[in-house]
C-alpha cells in the first residue's frame, strides 16, 4: 500500500481541462481578442498544465432574433479568427458548439433539475428581458443552463470568465452540485451504477494578465458586439481606413496631457490601456511619452499601433479561409475529440438519471 501511495504521489498531475468560447454574433472585436482569445493562446502553450478546448458557441447566438445566413457566415469567420489569433489545433481543440449534439441534450436534462428561481435572478436576463419586453424568448432565460451544459459536458476544471459571466459560472457550480446530490454518489451506486460524482464542479480561471477593453464611445461601458454604433469598437477585420476613422472619432476629453489610472478620465485610461497592450511597451515608458501629449498627437499613434497589431492577424485569417478544406478539417477533428469526452459524460448522466440504456 505504501509503495502504491508513493507511485501515485510520483505520478505527474493530469493537465487541467479548460473550456471557453465566444459567440459568433457580429464581428470579433478587440475586446474579445485582448480580454479572452489572447489569453487562450497562452493557455494552449502550457500543455503540461492545461488541456484546452475552445468553441464557437453558435447555439448561444440564437437567443435573440437572428439571420440564418449571417449565423453560418459568422460561425466560420469566428473559427477562422480563432486560428488567425494564434490558436494551434495541434495544441488545443477548436470546434463549433452545435457540432456536438450532446450540448442540447444535456441542457434539457439540467433544465429539469434547475429551479426556475435560480434563472430569474440572473442579472443579464433581467436587463435583456426588460429591453425585449413581451418578445423575450425562453432561450434568453435558459441561456445560463446551456452555458452550464457547455462546461459540465467536458468535466472542465477551469473556465476563463470575465466579471459579466461570474454569476453564470456560480450557477453552473450550483447546478453541478445539485445534480451530483440528486442522482450521484451512493444513490447511483445502489442503483447499480458507477457511483461517485457525475460532474466535476468547475472553478473560475483568472488569467495572470487580462484586459477589460472599454467602448470607444463610452469609457465606462465594455466594448460590445451588441452596441448599436460601429464606432464603439475595433473589429479584428477592420481595414486600416476603418481603424483610423474610429480612432479619430473616439470620445476623449479636454484635459491637457494624458495619464493612466485617473477615474475622472475613463476614456483616457481605456485608450492608453489599448495602446499599452498592442505595443507591448511598459506602462512607465508610455506614461513618460504621453505626459504632455495632446489627443491630436496621440490618436494617430494609437491608430498606427492598432493597424500594425492587426495586420498579421488579418493576413493569417486570409490564409485560413483561402486554404481549401483546412478550416473544415480543423473543426471536424475538434468536434470528434469533443464528442468523445461529451459522450462519456452523457453515458454517466443517462445512467445516473435512470434512462433505459439501449442494448
Amino acid at each position: 500500500d505504501a509503495e502504491a501511495a508513493d507511485t501515485e504521489a510520483a505520478a505527474p498531475a493530469r493537465p487541467r481541462r479548460v473550456l471557453s468560447g465566444v459567440q459568433p454574433t457580429g464581428s470579433i472585436h478587440l475586446g474579445n481578442y485582448l480580454g479572452a482569445i489572447k489569453n487562450w493562446v497562452g493557455l494552449q502553450s502550457d500543455e503540461a498544465r492545461f488541456d484546452a478546448y475552445f468553441c464557437v458557441v453558435d447555439l448561444h447566438a440564437i437567443t435573440m432574433p437572428h439571420d440564418p445566413r449571417e449565423l453560418r457566415r459568422s460561425t466560420r469567420s469566428s473559427a477562422a479568427l480563432y486560428l488567425a489569433c494564434g490558436l494551434d489545433p495541434r495544441r488545443c481543440k477548436v470546434f463549433v458548439q452545435s457540432h456536438v449534439r450532446a450540448h442540447t441534450e444535456l441542457t434539457w436534462l439540467l433544465n429539469c433539475a434547475t429551479p426556475m428561481g435560480w434563472l430569474e435572478k440572473m442579472i443579464q436576463y433581467k436587463e435583456k428581458a426588460r429591453k425585449a419586453g413581451e418578445e423575450v424568448g425562453v432561450g434568453l432565460l435558459d441561456y445560463p443552463v446551456l452555458m452550464a451544459a457547455d462546461i459540465l459536458l467536458y468535466q472542465a476544471d477551469l473556465v476563463p470568465v470575465g466579471e459579466d459571466q461570474r454569476q453564470h459560472l456560480e450557477l453552473t457550480r450550483d447546478i453541478a452540485a445539485r445534480v451530483n446530490h440528486l442522482y450521484g454518489g451512493k444513490k447511483w451506486k445502489k442503483r447499480g451504477g458507477r457511483g461517485g460524482r457525475i460532474f466535476k464542479v468547475p472553478e473560475a480561471y483568472i488569467p495572470p494578465a487580462g484586459a477589460r477593453v472599454m467602448s470607444l464611445t463610452d469609457g465606462t461601458a465594455k466594448m460590445s458586439k451588441s452596441a448599436p454604433s460601429e464606432f464603439s469598437r475595433i473589429n479584428l477585420l477592420d481595414t486600416p481606413a476603418e481603424v483610423q476613422a474610429k480612432v479619430k472619432k473616439c470620445k476623449t476629453d479636454l484635459v491637457e496631457g494624458l495619464a493612466f489610472d485617473d477615474p475622472a478620465r475613463p476614456e483616457c485610461g481605456n485608450l492608453l490601456g489599448i495602446y499599452e497592450l498592442v505595443t507591448q511597451q511598459s506602462r512607465e515608458s508610455i506614461a513618460r511619452e504621453v505626459a504632455t501629449m495632446s489627443w491630436g498627437r496621440f490618436k494617430p499613434l494609437l491608430a498606427d499601433a492598432l493597424v500594425a497589431h492587426l495586420d498579421p492577424i488579418q493576413r493569417r485569417y486570409r490564409e485560413v479561409v483561402e486554404e481549401e478544406g483546412y478550416l473544415d478539417g480543423v473543426l471536424r477533428e475538434g468536434s470528434e475529440a469533443a464528442n468523445e469526452i461529451a459522450e462519456r459524460t452523457m453515458a454517466d448522466v443517462r445512467d445516473a438519471m435512470g434512462f433505459l440504456i439501449p442494448r
